[in-house]
C-alpha cells in the first residue's frame, strides 16, 4: 500500500496551512535572536503529525475552529520545545535534516529556546481562556517526563521487561499523541464519550507509532532513516525487539547476549544482537504488537459518522503501522 503522509492529510491541506501561519505568527518575538532562532526552527519542516492529528480528530467530531488551531500550536510548541531539550540531552548535532539549535547556537541558548517555546505555549492557552487545554497538556508533559526518566533509570539497571517497556513507550511517546486527538475533540465538541473515544485512538497508534519507530531501529537503512540502524543498541536502549527475543531464549544464551549489551563494542555487538533478535523472532513479535495497537485504534472510530475524515483516520492508522522513516 503506497502510504504517503501529504496524501493522507490533503483533505485537511487548508486547514494545515492555516494552522502553519497560526504558528509562524504564535512563535514571533522582539527579541532578535529569538525570532531568528524562531525562523530557523520552521525551515526545519517536520511530518506535523501532531498538528495533523488535531485537525483530524476536530474534524472527526465536528467543525475545525479558531479553538482547533490554539490547541494545534499549542501541542506544536510544546514537542517542538521537547525536541529542543532532546538534543541537547543526546548531544545531537542534527534536527529533520538541518543542523540542530544547540549545534549552531550551543546548548545555553538552545536550553532557552526551548523554555520560551514551552512558556510560549503555555501562555498561547491563557491568552484564549484554554485552561482545559492546559490540563490536557501539562499532564502530557507531566507523562513524557516520568517515561524518560523510567526508560534512564531501567536501562542504567539492564532490567527492562515487557510491562515496564509498554509503561515507558505509553508515557514518553503515546501520552502526547494522546493529548492532540483529546485536544483536536475538545475544541470542537463537548460529547464526553466522543472526547474519550479520541484520546483512546491517541493512546494506540501513540504505542503503535514508538513500536514501529523501535522496529525501524533494527530494520531500518541509514539512507531511509537518517541515521544508522541500531542507534538504540548503541545506547543500550531496551526496546520490545530485544525484550522479547530475551524471554524467548534460554537463560544462558540470554545471559551471553546481555553480556555482549553491557560489555561490547558496538560494532562487535551489533551484528550478533541482530542474528539473535532474528533467531528468537524479536523481530515479528514486535510487528505482530504493532498491528494490534492499530486494530484497537480503529475500533475506537467505528460509531463516528462515515466521513472523509474517518476514512483519513483510518489510512493514518495504516500509514503509522507500515511507516518507513
Amino acid at each position: 500500500m503506497d502510504l504517503d503522509l501529504k496524501k493522507i492529510s490533503h483533505p485537511i491541506e487548508n486547514e494545515l496551512e492555516e494552522f502553519r501561519l497560526h504558528f509562524r505568527e504564535a512563535i514571533r518575538s522582539k527579541v532578535a535572536l529569538v525570532d531568528l532562532i524562531s525562523k530557523y526552527i520552521l525551515r526545519q519542516k517536520g511530518k506535523k503529525i501532531r498538528p495533523i492529528l488535531v485537525l483530524l480528530s476536530a474534524k472527526l467530531c465536528g467543525e475545525v475552529t479558531p479553538r482547533t488551531y490554539t490547541a494545534a500550536t499549542l501541542v506544536e510548541m510544546l514537542h517542538t520545545a521537547t525536541l529542543i531539550h532532546d538534543d541537547v540531552v543526546d548531544d545531537a548535532k542534527t534536527r529533520r535534516g538541518l543542523a540542530s539549535i544547540n549545534a549552531v547556537w550551543k546548548n545555553k541558548i538552545a536550553v532557552l529556546m526551548g523554555d520560551f517555546m514551552l512558556s510560549r505555549g503555555l501562555l498561547l492557552a491563557l491568552e484564549n481562556d484554554e485552561c482545559g487545554f492546559l490540563k490536557i497538556t501539562s499532564r502530557a508533559v507531566k507523562r513524557m517526563s516520568e517515561g524518560e526518566l523510567l526508560q534512564i533509570q531501567k536501562n542504567r539497571k539492564f532490567d527492562v521487561n515487557e510491562e515496564t517497556y509498554f509503561r515507558i513507550i505509553s508515557d514518553k511517546t503515546a501520552s502526547l499523541i494522546t493529548a492532540c486527538c483529546e485536544l483536536g475533540a475538545a475544541s470542537t465538541s463537548k460529547d464526553k464519550n466522543e472526547i474519550q473515544l479520541m484520546s483512546d485512538f491517541g493512546e494506540n497508534i501513540g504505542i503503535a507509532f514508538q513500536l514501529r519507530d523501535d522496529l525501524l531501529d533494527y530494520i531500518g537503512k541509514k539512507k531511509i532513516m537518517g541515521k544508522s540502524s541500531g542507534s538504540d543498541l548503541k545506547e543500550k536502549k531496551f526496546t520490545l525487539p530485544l525484550i522479547h527475543s530475551l524471554n524467548n531464549a534460554s537463560k544462558k544464551d540470554a545471559k551471553e547476549i546481555m553480556n555482549v549489551v553491557k560489555n561490547g563494542t558496538f560494532q562487535k555487538s551489533r551484528s550478533i544482537v541482530m542474528d539473535f533478535i532474528k533467531e528468537h523472532n524479536g523481530i515479528e513479535y514486535t510487528v505482530n504488537k504493532t498491528s494490534e495497537f492499530c486494530a484497537v485504534a480503529k475500533t475506537k472510530l467505528q460509531g463516528f459518522t462515515p466521513s472523509e475524515t474517518k476514512e483519513t483516520m483510518i489510512k493514518f492508522v495504516d500509514f503509522i503501522s507500515e511507516r518507513i522513516n
